[in-house]
């Protein structure tokens, strides 16, 4: 599904002549491809998977701006701004670092995690329903936190 939106706006942005654009989202689809490609067998990633590839662009992106505008590259970080607002359009809203403490404790309740043994099924479970929508790195250490581990 999110594969056939990004499809899609390629080739409307490719009508408009968007040639920011139309590079980002090959860009996005060229790493799609590359991650499905790059196991002994090929395989088609889910949505969730899509979501994961363009947060990590995101996180590339951003460590780039950072880098340029510290070195007074003003053209460049335009540039990945752009990038960053065409890929973050294909993502869920972000929840606030507030929301998503709500979730992972309602998520620790559900799943009835009581120590640190528990932490690998509850972040897969966090990856599994809250893909694209928070940060997991934050939400690592919360969670390790949460079930006692910190």
């Amino acid at each position: 599904m999110l594969r056939d939106d990004i499809n899609n706006s390629l080739k409307e942005a490719m009508k408009a002549g968007q040639a920011r654009r139309v590079s980002t989202l090959r860009l996005i689809n060229a790493e799609i491809l590359k991650r499905e490609t790059s196991g002994a067998e090929r395989t088609k990633l889910s949505d969730a998977d899509i979501l994961d590839v363009m947060a990590k662009m995101i996180k590339q992106r951003q460590e780039s701006l950072d880098i340029y505008e510290k070195a007074g590259r003003t053209e460049l970080a335009a540039q990945e701004r752009e990038e960053i607002g065409i890929i973050s359009a294909y993502l869920p809203k972000q929840m606030s670092d507030l929301e998503a403490a709500d979730a992972i404790s309602a998520l620790i309740k559900e799943l009835e995690a009581a120590t640190l043994k528990d932490m690998g099924r509850t972040m897969a479970a966090l990856k599994q329903r809250f893909s694209g929508q928070m940060d997991f790195s934050k939400a690592g250490g919360l969670v390790k936190k949460l079930l006692g581990g910190g």
